[in-house]
């Protein structure tokens, strides 16, 4: 929307250029001008909106000028972002930057950068609120009543919940092990280089930093007493767990799934299986898919019977204290699942995912479901929606078939499946790197709750707000199939 200044009063102003015409900005509403930073895509916002950046810690949304006034195409290749102050900071890219000038009719003129004479066309004054309502609503804050309500989801869990077990299943040379969610601080990606630590015991395989402290690094095949491999595979994972008060990697294959199970499905180990060193370590074995497929939970107590091994732990609870207590690992820290999807990363509370599982073989078809319906898949018995969330948010292909995961969230009464593409960690995030996202859609309703701003890894994480998702998911399903009931699927 175009807005005419008063004719007698000159104000500066800031001239852009947008494809081929020119428009001044209020030159008090202009923070700065500065390069187009790496942007990070948000699902199911306005067209105009290209993505989300880090600006020295804050979480800035960028909004195409061009789009925003009707246009069509994309930015030029030596676009510019003009950071305005709304608070919080947006950045409006545009094609290219002019001086400062005054205007004093509503028209304004002013030098382009590199122009000789100050030859340029007039440029019209920009309404930036106007634009911005049309679009994104007034970008008030609506995020603090969520803060405070977020971490407390999980609590709304079904009371049966108490007699359930949460297990992070992982690989370790072609099996699949398992260990309590509880004794689990997170998982993470390992780094390209590990620092080795010379004469150290022979499961050790070095330290690796973590927020600024330094994580002992296990090897869990040879922890159990299994062959080792060539080489260690890309996906490997560091699953951090607490022993004796401080933490340590425990270095796996690869990350398999989060599960929440009866305690009934978990076995003892048979007696005579407890006489190996090996199996001694392991406190119980699950039946999964009708007893198809065990897997074997792991005890970290039983694991760390070498006390000369907990004496190398130990110290790393007396050089951090922040890390190596239970305190100072959880006051202020929220944990998140993250996994993948068209190339972004998003997280979701722990407390709101029930389980994280393969995609099933199968699924039943909905009749009259809308496309990202998969379909519905039994889980233990229980009837559970599969959405395919690359449709809901409008991504194009899929993710590799064998490492997508379905990660199911339940809220209250609802329940249902996501399928993403690959589920790589368990994060604790500190509340100092959790950003407030700003309005993002003109109706209010925000599916992307926070942002986890890393800036010493160069991360950003969209953070789903489960309800939200949930909501939408359940309306969406309501109206494509009105009143009818979905088949139940076979067993």
């Amino acid at each position: 929307m175009i807005k005419a200044a008063p004719s007698a009063v000159a104000q500066s102003f800031l001239t852009v250029q947008v494809g081929e015409e020119r428009f001044a900005l209020p030159a008090s509403d202009v923070a700065e001008v500065i390069r187009r930073p790496a942007l990070t895509r948000v699902p199911l916002g306005p067209s105009s909106l290209l993505g989300v950046a880090n600006l020295r810690g804050a979480v800035m949304p960028v909004v195409s000028l061009h789009s925003l006034l009707g246009g069509k195409g994309s930015p030029s290749s030596n676009a510019r972002v003009v950071v305005i102050d709304r608070g919080a900071p947006v950045g409006l890219v545009i094609d290219r930057v002019a001086s400062l000038g005054a205007v004093t009719d509503g028209t304004a003129s002013g030098a382009e950068e590199g122009d000789a004479g100050g030859s340029s066309a007039p440029a019209r004054l920009i309404d930036l609120d106007a634009l911005l309502s049309r679009d994104f609503g007034s970008f008030a804050r609506r995020t603090q009543q969520r803060r405070v309500s977020a971490p407390h989801e999980g609590h709304t869990q079904d009371a049966a919940a108490h007699d359930e077990v949460a297990l992070v299943c992982f690989a370790v040379a072609g099996q699949d092990f398992a260990l309590p969610l509880a004794s689990v601080h997170e998982v993470v990606a390992l780094p390209d280089e590990v620092v080795t630590v010379p004469r150290a015991d022979a499961v050790s395989l070095g330290v690796m930093p973590l927020r600024g402290s330094l994580l002992p690094l296990v090897s869990l095949r040879r922890l159990l007493g299994l062959r080792e491999s060539g080489s260690r595979e890309g996906k490997s994972r560091a699953v951090v767990a607490r022993v004796g008060g401080g933490l340590v990697g425990l270095v796996t294959d690869g990350m398999r799934e989060i599960l929440r199970i009866p305690a009934s499905a978990i076995d003892p180990v048979p007696a005579i299986l407890t006489r190996s060193d090996a199996e001694a370590q392991i406190q119980g074995i699950c039946r999964l898919e009708g007893g198809q497929r065990l897997v074997s939970v792991l005890s970290t107590e039983r694991l760390f019977r070498d006390q000369a091994l907990v004496e190398q732990i130990r110290p790393q609870e007396e050089k951090d204290h922040e890390m190596g207590t239970v305190e100072g690992s959880s006051n202020g820290d929220e944990q998140f699942i993250v996994f993948q999807l068209g190339g972004e990363e998003y997280g979701l509370p722990i407390t709101s995912v029930e389980e994280v599982v393969r995609v099933p073989e199968t699924l039943t078809r909905l009749p009259k479901a809308p496309a990202f319906i998969e379909g519905v898949m039994n889980l233990r018995g229980r009837v559970v929606p599969v959405i395919d969330q690359r449709r809901r948010f409008n991504f194009e292909g899929r993710g590799g078939r064998r490492r997508e995961r379905v990660v199911v969230v339940r809220i209250d009464h609802m329940q249902a499946g996501f399928v993403v593409d690959t589920v790589s960690e368990v994060l604790k995030i500190p509340h100092n790197q959790l950003r407030p996202t700003p309005d993002l859609a003109a109706d209010g309703s925000q599916v992307i709750d926070r942002i986890a701003n890393i800036e010493v890894e160069g991360r950003m994480i969209l953070l789903l707000n489960p309800r939200e998702l949930l909501d939408r998911a359940e309306k969406d399903l309501l109206a494509a199939m009105g009143d009818g009931h979905p088949e139940q699927p076979n067993s």
